[in-house]
């Protein structure tokens, strides 16, 4: 069930140029949500959290549903971000309104699974891979592109994931980065997996599109790709 939560900040984090990480505790009871959902933030100071639901931006939650607190990555993209980054400070009480969307929830098989992210797209896939439920997944495979080392600000989550999850042959995470080997290279994944495994895909719009058009012409059938495209 959808709840409002008025929500105050406690961390804020600018880890990299245009990248912020908000950690929210809400003033109004437990947040209650699953892995790979996400809210609507809005930052209207006069809402009194009845009436019409004022302007808002959709975030993925990469905090898991055991956590008292909430986290979310953005990146400066439009007014609206620019509007959180200028305005936003520790204490500020923003709305938060969840939870949204059924991205693991959905039909999919637990062995061999694969999760392909760009950048902040990790974000949703983090709410499982640090979750007790990401025990239920046999052999997985995560492959991860961001622009330099640098912008991978999620090490220590990784680090800890890989730590449970690796094998000794072959090393849970594969990592893409643009400086050094280029982008993700979807056919190659699509080479070194079980072709009946389920996709998860988390990124840019086109990188989405572009990774889903791949997989079907290749012979993957559509339901085995799970997309996090509600932007």
């Amino acid at each position: 069930m959808v709840k409002k939560y008025r929500s105050r900040i406690i961390s804020i984090k600018n880890p990299l140029e245009g990248i912020f990480t908000l950690e929210f505790e809400s003033l109004s009871g437990p947040y209650k949500y699953h892995p790979g959902q996400f809210l609507h933030l809005a930052m209207d100071s006069d809402y009194d959290g009845s009436g019409q639901w004022p302007e808002s931006r959709c975030f993925s939650m990469q905090s898991n549903s055991t956590e008292a607190s909430i986290r979310i990555t953005y990146s400066l993209k439009g007014t609206f971000t620019a509007q959180m980054a200028r305005n936003l400070k520790i204490g500020s009480e923003v709305w938060l309104k969840l939870p949204y969307g059924n991205l693991f929830a959905q039909n999919h098989l637990k062995d061999n699974t694969i999760f392909i992210a760009g950048g902040t797209g990790i974000t949703p896939f983090l709410s499982l891979f640090t979750d007790l439920s990401f025990a239920e997944y046999h052999n997985p495979r995560i492959y991860l592109g961001f622009r330099t080392s640098t912008h991978n600000i999620y090490q220590k989550e990784l680090s800890e994931i890989a730590k449970y999850h690796n094998s000794e042959k072959t090393p849970i995470i594969k990592y893409y980065y643009q400086d050094e080997i280029g982008f993700i290279d979807i056919e190659e994944i699509l080479k070194e997996n079980n072709p009946g495994a389920s996709f998860f895909i988390s990124g840019p719009p086109v990188m989405i599109k572009n990774f889903k058009n791949f997989l079907v012409l290749n012979g993957i059938n559509d339901e085995q790709i799970n997309t996090d495209d509600w932007e």
